[in-house]
């Protein structure tokens, strides 16, 4: 059977969510979700592997990237990981899958850890890169290195960053990708193919916003106020998990995936990536595709 991947849309209680999708319908879906800022492009590594071991690849553009499109223009533009959370379920529900596994990268780890929070009997196995679990209230603890990395959060906290996101969108995110990745020489074809996806209407109001509720500085949309609640106690996660951590990431630093075991109930393994900066999927696909092979195929 041919195996296409191709562009599709699928409507939720307030998005109209773009995805590529390949892979034999009735094949075990796994559920790719990228991050910030990136888009569905840095998995493409992943289609060739997966497809062959007998999956159904799906990868969802996130509110805010490539074609994905709010269906209100009232709705507000939140980028708070409450509503990433829910979109990833919402879209999940809207294309009728019972049982998934789930893979993220940074944003789209933080949604994946909500699912897996939230639905764990859905969820076979959930893979996650460059984000660890509770680290999602504004009173976490933070070293003063990774204070410093998390520089840009408070920098969109200011009408100065505001203004250099307005300004030139591409410019942030190349800059962001050369220092939190700094052994990683990337394609420019590389980038500009992602970079296509900022150029969403909603991508600058939702990075502004998601920066600025994490630490306080923003309301969050009421319609995730219950869910936000939720997720201040930071559940237990109840799914098979497997965190990846670039050895190298400049966004995250590794410390800050340390010692989380006692958040998991279930089978739990953090593997550090030699070599690897914040984009360990693109950066060093053969051992991170090693690794999530063998995790799916426990």
């Amino acid at each position: 059977m041919p195996q296409t991947n191709h562009l599709s849309f699928i409507d939720t209680d307030k998005l109209r969510i773009g995805y590529e999708e390949s892979g034999p319908a009735d094949a075990p879906p796994v559920v790719l979700v990228h991050g910030w800022p990136d888009d569905v492009r840095t998995w493409d590594y992943f289609l060739k592997p997966l497809r062959a071991a007998g999956y159904r690849v799906i990868r969802p553009y996130l509110r805010g990237y490539g074609p994905t499109r709010f269906l209100s223009d009232t709705t507000p533009r939140s980028g708070q990981l409450a509503a990433l959370g829910a979109d990833l379920m919402s879209f999940v529900d809207a294309l009728g899958l019972q049982r998934y596994s789930l893979i993220g990268h940074d944003w789209g780890a933080r949604a994946a850890y909500i699912a897996a929070s939230q639905t764990p009997e859905r969820i076979a196995h959930c893979i996650t890169l460059s984000v660890g679990w509770g680290t999602n209230t504004p009173d976490q603890q933070l070293s003063l290195q990774q204070s410093r990395n998390y520089w840009y959060h408070w920098f969109f906290a200011t009408g100065r960053g505001e203004d250099e996101l307005v300004r030139d969108r591409r410019a942030f995110a190349r800059f962001m990708w050369n220092t939190w990745s700094p052994s990683w020489s990337f394609a420019e074809s590389e980038f500009t193919n992602t970079a296509a996806s900022f150029d969403n209407p909603d991508w600058v109001d939702i990075c502004l916003h998601s920066y600025r509720h994490r630490w306080g500085f923003a309301e969050g949309d009421p319609a995730y106020a219950a869910l936000d609640a939720k997720l201040a106690q930071t559940p237990r996660i109840m799914v098979p998990t497997l965190m990846l951590h670039g050895a190298e990431d400049g966004a995250n630093h590794p410390v800050t995936s340390e010692g989380k075991e006692k958040l998991f109930g279930d089978a739990y393994r953090r593997v550090l990536i030699p070599g690897a900066g914040h984009f360990p999927q693109r950066e060093k696909p053969d051992e991170v595709i090693g690794e999530v092979m063998a995790w799916l195929a426990r």
